[in-house]
């Protein structure tokens, strides 16, 4: 009554209404021997052995059940589990009605959507009859449900109490055995047909199962009707399949002992669900062959379209090979996994044994009192280690015997336990008084600097000095350097050539972005992960207390809410505090005095003023085109070939080749351009020798001629912007970049209103064509009297500045036009051009930022030969900064100046006299064939730039007498060059002669000549030699 009452709720009236038309000639199905046959036929009926309905079977209609997982086969009961509970609410109620005694089981063609073949497998589908699973149950003592009768029980009761083959309600989820489809076109043609059992309904959910027995095969013949909403399971018109008969040949016999054999071997293997497979075995009988075989496959885990295929197979023969095919596949996957499953248990085994035999071990040392627990061999080692320790300072001495005993305290499983461990672990790792052995040897220390790296002679006496001061006084002592150059010029690796000539130890680290003061002091030990900064973690890894650190890009350091690391690096890189430096994490002084600090640069602009103070600063400016050449045979040729794995003889560079290289392709300071083009031309021959045979193989030569096929098209085809001389309002002046030097013109164009216009507005206008200054380069004039001497109309002058200027330089600009004016006003009083011309200054390269004031003397002669329509001489490049009453004030980058004017084939340049001293300072090879004139004055910038164009001069100048420097081009032939290496060449230098008005150096007597030849080491002798033969010349 409950059973009957649940489903009532179920399915309503309007089901059962509907239902009735499909289901009508199924009501009325009574072939079956179950139904209305004989007892002794009923009894027959539910035995292995006899298949229900077998007796005069014919076409019948059916309910079509369709199955996801596999098919079932004939003559054993088999567990459909039906998660869907519209369908299981459907099959009872047609149960009850009488309507589902037989149903036709068809696998669908494919799985549904949402369903995979991992999905599908599980349980197997085959099991015992439910009385032999009940006893078998019952016996053991574990009862799974309610007693349920044998196969030709009363279904009254059989919704109510689960089936022996189900065992009961089970807490694991319901399998998708069975479901809906759209039509019965989805089903397989080859089913069987179940005879339904019993229901067992899932008491935690939705969902059930249901035990049948399959009783034959057959074969789907139409589709009687669609599954709807109210009955989800289609109606179909199937026939049954009669039975095979079997001859006992000697393959049969054969196929039916092999399975038999595999079967019994896949019983050995401890695969899955082993108990139920043995019950199945025992219950059956397994002398029929075609019985076996479809109990193998009913059991069987196998891809549902192989059982399908043994489903289908009518020939006795070849469905045992089928189903033999199965059993062996099964037993194979049944060894693997009994094989990994034993390496796992094997493994576990090994390690729990080990583990179990090292806990007795270490009691039983214990015992014996061979070994202390961890805790104590933990701080037994440290005033161990603390022992062996030398040369620590009694703050850290005191600390680290404090730290040992918070440690004895604290329980091993502690936080804090493994904090003041690692502690413990840095205090006792550094190196605490341990130093390495200075090199002493100076001439050795030479020679390693000078197989690393070419010229950088300062860097390379510096770091001698600092050897021999260390001589001499017997002790190490540390030192603060910063090297500031632009990019390629070796700062960096300078740093481990220095280590290798002092026989230290090297360590390097980046600062370029750094923003987090922790990094450099280090992180206090309150903080999860705390640890060092890179200074004590410096000391740690090279294990001395004298190595020479590296800090490299230290005018990148950032600064944000994390801290100033440049504040940081303050006290680190001052001589008078960094004996006692502490860090946060060590909170204990720590002496950095004999560590040897580098640091690198490209700018000292950006690097904070304190900080800068604190170091001692070593400039390299770049190299000259004599350097690269040197470098670039000595260094960069022969470790782009080795490293290339190219040999030598398979590759050759012609001294023109490189040449040109340098000169049009690689123009920037320092080397590494020029390496990245060595590296691309031996790829490329690199690649050619890999295709060519070992017997083809040839020497490749770079020359002129093919060097475009190796690097491309020169980047710099020509020298110089005019090639032909300067026009009147353009001047070449020299500019410092954190790239190196470089020269820069400064252009001015300009025009003067006309006189209707002028008088009618009283304004400047704009100037006809035949009046613009930039057409007037020819010297010829249009009028007889110039246009910029017409009386003024009372206008004034407009100026536009472009290029991409900065604060500073456009400052310089107005303070220029103004002084400007001022000395037109004195040198050509009726030209009133600049008082009234509309002019506009552009400086070219607008994309390069540009600022500073030195470019204050290019601008004021640019405005001067504008207006004077007269041309500077040609070759001359000029510096300084202007001021409004005519001084030429000193300027920077004297060193990258002249380099980039002797890159250029500049001859002269001009220069303020406050800088002679710098460029004294420089080697003979760098200012080779530059003749250098010193001014005070503007006048005599003026002079020097005007002198022979026929401009207008003043009577005197009104600065300090000219000083003038001619260094000839014989100069540049460097000290150890290659014999290849050629002098730079004679058009190189173009050397103008001194103005009248200059006062150049006296031509001395022969006495000081020959003091000057003869005292070689005298301070200025170079120097001054240097002028007397280019005065001489």
């Amino acid at each position: 009554a409950q059973t009957s009452g649940s489903l009532q709720s179920c399915c309503g009236k309007d089901r059962l209404r509907s239902s009735a038309a499909v289901s009508e000639s199924i009501l009325h199905y009574d072939s079956g021997a179950a139904h209305d046959g004989t007892k002794e036929e009923a009894t027959q009926a539910t035995k292995p052995g006899k298949l229900a309905g077998s007796s005069g079977s014919s076409a019948r209609p059916l309910f079509a059940l369709p199955l996801y997982r596999k098919p079932t086969f004939p003559g054993f009961y088999h567990i459909v589990q039906i998660a869907d509970q519209e369908i299981l609410n459907s099959l009872l109620e047609l149960k009850r009605t009488g309507q589902a005694e037989y149903l036709g089981g068809f696998m669908t063609k494919s799985l549904p959507e949402g369903l995979s073949e991992a999905d599908i497998e599980g349980e197997p589908l085959v099991s015992v009859p439910p009385d032999v699973a009940k006893k078998a149950s019952n016996a053991q003592g574990n009862a799974q449900g309610n007693a349920q009768g044998n196969a030709q029980g009363s279904t009254s009761n059989s919704d109510q109490s689960p089936s022996g083959a189900g065992g009961g309600a089970s807490l694991k989820p319901v399998r998708r055995d069975t479901g809906r489809i759209e039509s019965g076109s989805e089903l397989e043609k080859i089913g069987t047909m179940l005879q339904v059992i019993n229901f067992t309904k899932n008491q935690n959910g939705p969902g059930g199962q249901m035990t049948v027995l399959p009783t034959q095969r057959i074969k789907l013949l139409r589709v009687l009707s669609k599954p709807t909403t109210e009955v989800p399971l289609c109606a179909v018109y199937a026939d049954p399949i009669p039975d095979v008969e079997v001859a006992q040949d000697d393959d049969i016999r054969a196929l039916h002992h092999e399975i038999i054999a595999s079967m019994k071997d896949l019983l050995k293997t401890p695969f899955m669900y082993k108990e139920q497979f043995e019950q199945v075995i025992r219950y059956y009988s397994l002398d029929d062959p075609l019985r076996l075989a479809d109990l193998v496959a009913g059991m069987s885990m196998a891809p549902r379209d192989e059982l399908q295929a043994v489903l289908v197979e009518s020939q006795p023969a070849e469905r045992l090979r089928k189903v033999l095919m199965i059993v062996k596949k099964d037993l194979e996957r049944a060894r693997l996994k009994s094989h990994f499953k034993t390496q796992l248990e094997d493994k576990f085994a090994t390690e729990h044994k080990k583990y179990m035999l090292m806990q007795h071990l270490r009691q039983i040392k214990r015992e014996l009192n061979l070994e202390k627990d961890d805790k104590q061999s933990i701080i037994a080692a440290f005033r161990e280690s603390i022992a062996k320790l030398t040369g620590v300072p009694e703050e850290a001495q005191k600390g680290m015997e404090q730290e040992v005993n918070r440690l004895s305290g604290l329980e091993q499983q502690s936080p804090e336990f493994n904090v003041s461990r690692t502690y413990l672990d840095w205090m006792t790792a550094l190196p605490w008084g341990k130093t390495s052995e200075d090199n002493t040897n100076i001439e050795k220390a030479e020679r390693v600097l000078n197989e690393d790296h070419y010229s950088l002679e300062d860097v390379k006496e510096r770091i001698l000095e600092h050897m021999a001061v260390g001589f001499l006084k017997g002790s190490v002592q540390g030192k603060i350097i910063c090297l500031v150059g632009p990019p390629g010029v070796g700062k960096t690796s300078i740093g481990k050539s220095v280590a290798r000539a002092l026989d230290r130890k090297f360590f390097r680290f980046s600062v370029g972005g750094l923003h987090d003061v922790a990094e450099i002091r280090g992180h206090r030990r309150t903080y999860v992960g705390a640890m060092p900064g890179k200074i004590i973690q410096a000391l740690k890894i090279t294990q001395v207390s004298n190595p020479v650190i590296l800090i490299d890009e230290v005018d990148k350091l950032g600064r944000d809410y994390r801290g100033d690391p440049s504040s940081a690096l303050l006290e680190i890189l001052d001589p008078a505090q960094n004996s006692a430096f502490r860090d946060y994490y060590l909170d204990l002084p720590v002496d950095l005095s004999r560590v040897l600090f580098i640091c690198t640069a490209n700018v000292s602009d950006t690097i904070p003023e304190p900080l800068l103070d604190r170091m001692e600063i070593i400039r390299l400016a770049g190299y000259v085109f004599e350097e690269k050449l040197a470098i670039a045979n000595q260094f960069l040729i022969p470790a782009t070939v080795e490293s290339h794995g190219v040999k030598s003889e398979f590759v050759e560079f012609q001294p023109e080749a490189v040449d040109k290289l340098i000169r049009y392709y690689a123009r920037e300071a320092g080397v590494r351009e020029l390496r990245k083009l060595f590296e691309k031309i031996i790829r490329k021959v690199a690649l050619s020798l890999v295709r060519a045979s070992e017997e083809t193989r040839h020497r490749t030569t770079v020359s002129l001629e093919n060097l475009t096929k190796f690097v491309g098209q020169p980047p710099y085809s020509s020298d110089r912007l005019f090639r032909d001389g300067t026009p009147p309002g353009v001047v070449m002046g020299l500019a410092w970049t954190s790239l190196g030097g470089a020269t820069l013109y400064v252009e001015a164009r300009g025009r003067l209103p006309s006189l209707s216009q002028a008088a009618s507005h009283g304004t400047s206008a704009a100037k006809t064509a035949d009046e613009d200054r930039g057409a007037s380069a020819s010297g010829k004039s249009t009028d007889e009297l110039p246009k910029s001497h017409r009386p003024s109309s009372g206008g004034e002058s407009r100026v536009k500045v472009t290029g991409r200027l900065g604060k500073v330089m456009n400052e310089s600009s107005e303070i220029a036009l103004s002084y400007a004016r001022m000395y037109l006003r004195e040198v050509e009083s009726p030209n009133v051009f600049l008082d009234e011309a509309v002019m506009h200054m552009n400086i070219p390269e607008g994309g390069t930022p540009k600022d500073g004031p030195s470019a204050g003397v290019t601008m004021t002669s640019a405005f001067l030969s504008l207006a004077l329509d007269r041309p500077v001489k040609n070759d001359m490049a000029m510096t300084g900064e202007l001021t409004l009453s005519g001084k030429i004030l000193r300027v920077g980058g004297i060193k990258e100046k002249a380099i980039a004017a002797r890159r250029e084939n500049v001859g002269m340049i001009v220069l303020p006299m406050s800088n002679q001293a710098d460029y004294l300072e420089l080697k003979p090879h760098l200012r080779a064939g530059l003749t250098a004139h010193f001014v005070d004055h503007y006048d005599d910038v003026y002079r020097i730039a005007f002198e022979g164009s026929g401009a207008p001069m003043l009577p005197q100048s009104r600065g300090r007498p000219v000083q003038t420097i001619v260094t000839p081009a014989t100069e540049g032939e460097l000290p150890g060059a290659l014999p290849d290496q050629a002098p730079i060449p004679a058009e190189q230098a173009v050397p103008s002669p001194a103005s009248p008005g200059a006062a150049a150096l006296a031509a001395p007597g022969r006495e000081e000549l020959e003091w000057l030849y003869e005292q070689p080491g005298a301070p200025g002798s170079t120097e001054a030699s240097s002028a007397v033969r280019g005065w001489a010349l």
